[in-house]
């Protein structure tokens, strides 16, 4: 199973610069071992499971709640049974088809 998860997270309540609390909850994401891409409105990863992609978001949010009076979310998911790899071959296969029509 390929359980992809774009999501954002960051307390509301702390100043205009969301960047210190953000790279907590990136460096949380990365040490988990998963796959993963930063992008600047939000973050995906990619896990075997619903569970495992549970974890990581429960996880990134007991890293902000601690410190914060407020945290915002935003979590899309897509789980499909079969092979991982889907953060690439998604990407690859979009790309391959705007060649063809470039062509």
């Amino acid at each position: 199973m390929s359980v992809l998860v774009n999501f954002a997270m960051f307390p509301t309540d702390k100043g205009t610069s969301k960047s210190e609390s953000v790279s907590k909850v990136i460096e949380f994401v990365r040490n988990s071992g998963l796959s993963y891409k930063l992008s600047p409105m939000a973050t995906t990863f990619e896990a075997e499971n619903m569970e495992q992609a549970m974890e990581i978001i429960n996880g990134a949010y007991k890293i902000l709640e601690p410190y914060h009076e407020r945290v915002y979310s935003t979590i899309t998911i897509d789980a499909r049974k079969g092979d991982m790899g889907r953060m690439s071959s998604k990407i690859e296969s979009v790309e391959k088809k705007i060649g063809k029509v470039n062509s």
